[in-house]
């Protein structure tokens, strides 16, 4: 693990955004809330702050940190949903790596509840966006 005793502890900020692709009788389903597993979207969003919480112990050398908000929203497209998660932190190290999980997991999530309809989903696109603090300062995808 790298050593971030060093470092200021500072505001940090990070947002992240992925999308899950589907078939028209998936996206029916969900959005007239017949999945019989229960709601995706919902499921979703509580999956997406869980891992958040949980990124390091999924992630090798990923430090532990005090989340101070973690934010997941699912806007609906003509193939699916955009999953974006805004995470904050007051800390040494940055939070990327958590929005990046809490993303993954939730399109992970929507496709677990949803597979029994329609398995070839897709989930793509999953990037960084932006983060704020630290030594490195902003940074905002192009």
């Amino acid at each position: 693990m790298v050593d971030v005793g060093s470092k200021s502890v500072t505001d940090r900020e990070a947002i992240a955004r992925g999308s899950i692709a589907m078939s028209r009788e998936a996206l029916r389903l969900i959005r007239s809330g017949r999945v019989s597993k229960g709601d995706p979207l919902q499921a979703a969003r509580l999956a997406g702050i869980m891992a958040a919480k949980q990124t390091s112990a999924l992630i090798p050398l990923c430090h532990p940190l005090p989340l101070s908000k973690v934010q997941v929203e699912l806007t609906p497209t003509a193939r699916g949903y955009t999953i974006e998660a805004r995470v904050r932190t007051t800390a040494q190290t940055g939070v990327e790596m958590e929005a990046l999980t809490a993303v993954a997991v939730a399109a992970l999530t929507i496709y677990d509840m949803v597979k029994a309809v329609d398995r070839s989903m897709v989930i793509g696109d999953i990037r960084l966006l932006f983060k704020s603090g630290g030594r490195s300062g902003t940074y905002r995808r192009a």
